[in-house]
């Protein structure tokens, strides 16, 4: 029996990981106000998030304003990703002058990617799970020139995703390697994804229809 799933994420490079696996699912970006749920998630605990929580914080938040606000016959999956790097948390720069500044930083040095996946089964005979897995994976990045980072910098790409760097686009050359799965740095662990479903009792290529 074919399982839709929905992608509560506006990530391009999440839906082509989801794609290349033979999975099209249905695109809902939620409106969560990120910076606002990390104020409020603080706020309630007294204390600053850590980056594995602040992923956590923001999957969870996506899915559930997503599955809350959808009718749909489907699985709800939230997806966010986050770079720790020297006790600091990154998400994506503000602009190219922190992206540069970041990379001057990271160059040489190494990182860990965390994804928080979180997912709400809405589907008409639900099991009424909603749950959450973490993933992280260590990202060994290259020692980058001055012009290097500048260059990479000017294409525009650091600004539109997390930590500044992509793995499988503009950013591969400096990613020197990697300790654990490459789709997390991506943004969505297929291996963590197959896991969780299985928690619900359905299989990866029920999604593939």
């Amino acid at each position: 029996m074919t399982v839709d799933l929905v992608l509560a994420s506006a990530s391009p490079a999440r839906l082509a990981t989801l794609r290349s696996a033979g999975v099209e699912p249905h695109v809902v970006v939620s409106d969560v106000d990120e910076p606002a749920a990390i104020a409020r998630a603080e706020e309630r605990l007294g204390d600053t998030l850590a980056t594995d929580e602040v992923a956590f914080l923001l999957a969870r938040a996506k899915c559930e304003a997503v599955a809350a606000g959808s009718d749909a016959d489907a699985l709800v999956l939230g997806c966010d990703s986050v770079l720790e790097f020297a006790g600091d948390t990154f998400g994506k720069p503000a602009d190219a002058g922190e992206a540069v500044a970041r990379w001057q930083r990271m160059r040489g040095k190494s990182g860990t990617l965390h994804t928080g996946h979180w997912l709400i089964d809405a589907r008409d005979e639900s099991t009424g799970a909603t749950f959450g897995v973490l993933a992280s994976t260590v990202v060994h990045f290259a020692d980058l020139t001055d012009t290097e980072i500048e260059a990479y910098v000017a294409t525009g790409e650091p600004l539109r995703v997390a930590g500044a760097f992509t793995v499988d686009g503009l950013g591969g050359p400096y990613v020197q390697r990697i300790e654990g799965d490459h789709h997390n740095v991506v943004g969505l662990s297929l291996p963590v994804l197959r896991e969780m479903l299985r928690e619900i009792g359905v299989t990866f290529d029920q999604l593939r229809g």
